[in-house]
């Protein structure tokens, strides 16, 4: 029979179906482990000897996407095996006649993905049943939320800085220094794509317009991929499947440039719409759909204002809720259901949380362990994090995205720092 999930798993629930371990992210249930039995027998000509063993691969590219399968020395009475197709290319596929299959439809034969599937016999063969146990796109699905490491880049304390420190998700622990920059600095806005995390804007002094990019598989140095429209500091970042965006920021003044800048290749960005108002230092965060700016500071004074501006289309940002108080120099977070400005000023340790499903005014929901502002805030799929803000202050707060309450304080950085810029993957 095909998997059985559960019908409302909570983020980070798992599950083991035939070995097979999966983790719920909020929208998608991922593999996080395969305990098959060994051993794994790659079979690209399709032929699948049962006398190897029970767990089998075919490679399925442009070099072999023709296959025509049969199971041979199926061991007489009943038995089970699985078949694994790793797939890149179009393909077809040719079944022995004695498969039967789940509602009589073979698995599609279309796209990039992993497909693994589940055969039993009780006659030796004679009559096999087959089912598609999952179905895998090869494309990681997209979530803004990370599930390996927060990312911390830049500062300044009070010299600008070029360290990009990186901190687990799956266990509390300190960052450690994992590459620089290209420029020391602060004020910086961060995104973050399925592969890289990216660092756009700061001040060194002077204001710089730097588009720096670095690798989430491999630790390293960032290296220059593009430029802002407008050199400036103190801007917020959002990030969709495809792109990052900068927002606002401060340019002598406050600035309403929204630039966006594509994942899939370097390039300068582009500016595609315009804050509701001219503002700076506001909490950044991203649904799957938009990207907002909680608070910040307009030309003259803190506001409290929740922007919103569409990822689908380019377009301005409008007014969707406001914040509990003013409040300027906040960081922000994203679960897969809301947004969350934590810290600030007029000093706090406030955790505030608004809804993305619909346009609504947030809510205090808990405590950071200090008061702090100007820290830089990371998302995995269950917690928000807020780290550094303020010169001596290297502490990481984590709190819960499925129960509303006050942060822990879960490790350190690797020195305190002022403004700097956050990103997961």
């Amino acid at each position: 029979m095909a998997a059985n999930f559960p019908s409302t798993p909570t983020i980070g629930d798992t599950v083991t179906i035939e070995n097979i371990t999966y983790k719920w992210s909020g929208t998608t249930w991922n593999i996080i482990s395969k305990g098959i039995v060994a051993p794994v027998v790659q079979s690209n000509n399709g032929t699948i000897d049962l006398s190897k063993g029970n767990y089998h691969k075919i490679l399925i590219d442009s070099g072999n996407n023709s296959v025509t399968v049969s199971f041979t020395n199926v061991p007489s009475g009943s038995s089970k095996w699985f078949l694994e197709l790793n797939v890149s290319d179009s393909y077809t596929i040719a079944w022995p006649d004695s498969v039967i299959w789940e509602a009589a439809t073979a698995p599609a034969t279309t796209g990039s993905q992993t497909l693994i599937l589940e055969f039993y016999t009780s006659d030796g063969g004679t009559t096999i049943y087959g089912v598609e146990a999952i179905n895998r796109d090869e494309t990681p699905a997209y979530s803004f939320q990370g599930s390996i490491s927060g990312y911390n880049s830049g500062g300044i304390p009070p010299y600008s800085l070029n360290t990009i420190d990186k901190f687990p998700f799956a266990s509390d622990g300190n960052a450690t220094d994992v590459g620089d920059l290209t420029q020391a600095r602060g004020g910086a806005a961060g995104q973050s794509s399925l592969v890289s995390g990216y660092t756009s804007g700061g001040i060194a002094p002077p204001q710089v317009n730097i588009i720096d990019k670095f690798s989430f598989a491999a630790d390293g140095n960032a290296t220059d991929v593009g430029d802002l429209t407008v050199s400036r500091w103190w801007a917020m970042g959002q990030s969709s499947e495809v792109s990052g965006y900068t927002s606002g920021g401060r340019a002598g003044v406050s600035v309403n440039p929204i630039d966006k800048f594509p994942f899939a290749s370097d390039a300068n960005a582009t500016d595609v719409g315009d804050t509701l108002v001219a503002v700076k230092e506001g909490a950044g965060s991203s649904s799957t759909s938009h990207g907002y700016i909680a608070g910040g500071e307009d030309t003259s004074a803190r506001i409290n204002i929740i922007q919103k501006f569409p990822f689908a289309a380019d377009a301005n940002a409008s007014d969707v809720g406001d914040l509990t108080a003013v409040r300027n120099n906040n960081a922000g977070q994203s679960s897969v259901a809301s947004g969350y400005a934590s810290g600030g000023v007029p000093t706090t340790n406030s955790i505030e949380k608004f809804p993305f499903a619909s346009d609504a005014n947030a809510t205090d929901v808990g405590d950071l362990t200090q008061t702090r502002a100007s820290a830089a805030g990371q998302s995995s799929t269950e917690s928000g994090y807020t780290s550094g803000g303020g010169d001596t202050i290297n502490t990481i707060d984590k709190f819960s995205f499925s129960a509303d309450g006050n942060a822990t304080d879960v490790g350190d950085l690797t020195q305190g720092r002022n403004i700097p810029a956050g990103q997961q993957v």
